[in-house]
């Protein structure tokens, strides 16, 4: 099994520290794995994205140019990445700031309204892990334990108390995906 993915957004939406997370946890699971970000030179409000490889195989180049999955956060990142998911990957979304939704008919195509859900769970910066969760029930390639442990190894021990709420929000994330389109 070998995922090769793009996350993209905003910066300030979490899309850096979605991929480490992402990556943590399948260190945890004994895969191999690469983590690759890219930003510009804003903290927030730039576009940000990271190409995260997830295998149970050597990687030999973090350098992607098609994805299995694209989780895209923003229009810009849509524009860009839509046309690079393989056929028969997998394309998910948070509609909050997309105008242009996803086209394609030859992937899978997922939404989360994760703006909203992590409104709902009382802290908007839990955004990023109710999009990981929602990734995590369309393409489940690492399991809830070892997103926990990802936490554990990502976030500093101060912020260690926050772990419970990030895997509520994984969770939400993960009971709320919509599908859009499965090929």
């Amino acid at each position: 099994m070998t995922e090769e993915m793009i996350i993209a957004g905003f910066g300030g939406q979490g899309v850096l520290s979605m991929g480490k997370i992402l990556a943590y946890s399948g260190v945890m699971a004994e895969q191999e794995v690469s983590w690759f970000p890219s930003y510009g030179p804003e903290m927030r409000g730039g576009t940000a994205n990271v190409t995260v490889i997830v295998s149970d195989k050597r990687i030999s180049s973090p350098v992607v140019n098609e994805y299995d999955t694209a989780i895209i956060l923003n229009q810009q990142s849509m524009d860009k990445f839509e046309k690079m998911v393989k056929p028969g990957g997998t394309l998910l979304y948070d509609p909050n700031g997309i105008s242009r939704h996803p086209e394609r008919s030859d992937i899978n195509i997922y939404k989360i309204d994760g703006t909203i859900i992590a409104a709902d769970l009382g802290n908007v910066k839990t955004f990023n892990m109710v999009v990981l969760g929602a990734y995590l029930k369309a393409k489940p390639i690492v399991s809830m334990d070892s997103i926990e442990k990802g936490l554990e190894k990502s976030l500093p021990e101060r912020h260690h108390k926050l772990i419970p709420l990030n895997l509520q929000a994984v969770e939400a994330g993960y009971e709320k995906l919509e599908v859009v389109n499965e090929v």
